[in-house]
């Protein structure tokens, strides 16, 4: 895994002190004491109700974590757990049954970090599947199954690989997760709202307490989401590249400035505390250990020769959007000085096309990537909270791969709760040959039930020729990279406010090797007397798409 990106000054400081003493958690107000406690006596009840997770394949290994809650819906963000240090064993095994374990040790759980633990496992072989546990006394957590990614010489012949979005519990049951995991992939990016930050109730399902503001509040939400059995199932069937967008922490934030302007002053204190609990709650490693309102989260995964994943975190370190948020016709979109992920990500992006050998650039980020006007006419009119919004920070990304070279570069996308398939070009006021594809995936549950369109096609396609398909049901999409082709699958359920729903295939999309722009090859539309007897208007599909793109929930 390539870290190179540069690292917090305080970050060996504050790495030290998670394993020996006292960590100061900067601009938050919050000390905490992570030295080991007297003894601790093993509770009576299954502390692993959150369940495990893996992540970050690396060839010799990859991350596992769990953490213990007795109540995961406590107010205070504890799980229920009493004040002291557990000491977990963990076992890695080459079979489900776990009678080959191979590689086996001890990490402490400690109350300062909500009792969350996070193992580096490493001397394990490359390309291959292995399975995790953890125990304390007599419980035993639910196993987990992890991959190593293959050596970096290798080319392997095929790498299955989805990728998820935004996932509002008030909004529906998460069935596409459980589905999902069923297909038991190689790896899975998460590419951002894994949980919402707001309050309020739901169809079937609520959120424990009000919108998340505190350490507490984050800690209790993510626990409340991790109780959900087809979330479970998604993080154990294969290890995650989890980065975030805006609702872990506050609806469309851009760097330390946040949706409402009177929550300025304590802002960086809020964005901290969901920082913390972001780590706490992902199968992250030791260099994303936050520093205060600080985390390290862009880095690049390698799986060979095959593909390389660029992993973005376009919400840190962007310049304000433009004109505020909501769609705009506004110059200031092409301001040079403004960037959505920051300067220095943009240049460790561009460098890493320019070192790049994969045969795959793949970019797991958040919004939306290429050009969608919603106005016909002269005018431009995009979201400014979208790539479309920062027309100079997506030229001078463009032009970096068309300039590196990179044979295959292609983008995956949530953010939007729709699932949408885009060509890529360098001038979308005079498009020629696409220069390279997004795959959009839709959401988990935000949005609530969605509809079909037996066209496949949104509105706003007719002057957007980018635009190759849409759809405005839920799911997720499944891929299968080879070295020949990369093949996606647009996951649907045709409904999320009851469990159960089967999953089906909506569209197929081939990117042949070398050659820039997608191929349809399969399209099957939802029959219209599951969901509704017909398609909204387009003006109620656009209202729909401002909607929840603006204001993010469900």
């Amino acid at each position: 895994m390539d870290t190179t990106h540069q690292l917090p000054s305080r970050r060996t400081l504050l790495r030290g002190g998670l394993a020996t003493g006292t960590v100061a958690l900067a601009g938050a107000g919050v000390v905490v004491d992570s030295r080991p406690s007297a003894a601790a006596v093993v509770p009576a009840a299954n502390p692993f109700t959150l369940g495990v997770a893996s992540g970050d394949p690396e060839p010799d290994g990859f991350v596992i974590w769990t953490r213990l809650a007795l109540e995961p819906h406590a107010a205070d963000g504890l799980g229920g757990m009493p004040s002291a240090t557990y000491q977990l064993n963990w076992q890695v095994a080459s079979d489900e049954r776990f009678a080959d374990v191979v590689k086996a040790g001890s990490v402490e759980a400690q109350p300062g970090w909500a009792h969350s633990v996070h193992v580096e496992v490493h001397g394990l072989q490359p390309g291959r599947e292995y399975f995790y546990r953890f125990r304390l006394g007599r419980h035993l957590s639910e196993p987990g199954r992890a991959v190593t990614s293959p050596n970096a010489w290798e080319t392997p012949s095929a790498l299955a690989m989805a990728f998820v979005s935004c996932s509002n519990l008030p909004a529906g049951w998460f069935t596409a997760y459980g589905r999902l995991a069923e297909e038991r992939p190689d790896v899975i990016l998460h590419l951002g709202d894994y949980q919402y930050e707001g309050g309020g109730n739901g169809i079937g399902r609520n959120h424990a307490g009000p919108e998340t503001t505190t350490l507490a509040g984050y800690r209790q939400r993510y626990a409340q989401y991790k109780t959900d059995v087809d979330l479970q199932a998604a993080h154990a069937a294969a290890p995650w590249l989890a980065v975030w967008d805006d609702h872990e922490v506050d609806n469309n934030y851009a760097g330390d400035i946040p949706e409402k302007v009177a929550e300025t002053p304590t802002f960086l204190q809020r964005r901290a505390a969901a920082y913390r609990a972001y780590y706490e709650n992902m199968p992250l490693r030791r260099s994303s250990v936050p520093d205060g309102p600080n985390l390290d989260l862009y880095r690049r995964v390698r799986w060979g020769r095959l593909a390389s994943f660029h992993m973005l975190d376009t919400r840190q370190y962007r310049s304000d959007q433009a004109c505020g948020d909501g769609y705009k016709d506004c110059p200031a979109a092409d301001d040079p000085t403004r960037s959505l992920p920051g300067m220095a990500q943009e240049q460790w992006l561009l460098d890493g096309f320019r070192r790049s050998e994969a045969r795959w650039d793949l970019l797991g980020q958040q919004v939306f990537f290429g050009q969608r006007d919603n106005n016909p006419t002269a005018a431009t009119t995009v979201s400014m909270d979208a790539w479309d919004g920062y027309r100079a920070s997506r030229r001078r990304v463009t032009q970096g791969w068309v300039d590196a070279g990179v044979r295959n570069p292609v983008v995956l996308t949530g953010d939007v709760h729709a699932h949408w398939a885009s060509d890529l070009y360098l001038d979308y006021a005079n498009p020629t040959d696409p220069v390279g594809s997004e795959l959009i995936t839709s959401s988990i549950t935000s949005g609530g039930n969605g509809y079909d369109s037996p066209t496949g096609q949104h509105p706003w396609a007719a002057w957007n020729p980018n635009l190759r398909f849409w759809t405005n049901l839920r799911g997720y999409v499944s891929t299968t990279v080879t070295p020949t082709e990369l093949t996606a699958r647009f996951r649907c359920v045709p409904v999320v406010t009851t469990p159960g729903a089967e999953a089906f295939t909506r569209a197929e999309f081939v990117i042949d090797d070398g050659v820039r722009g997608l191929r349809q090859t399969a399209d099957t539309p939802l029959p219209t007397t599951t969901l509704r007897r017909s398609t909204p208007s387009d003006e109620q599909i656009v209202a729909d798409t401002i909607r929840e793109e603006t204001h993010g929930s469900a």
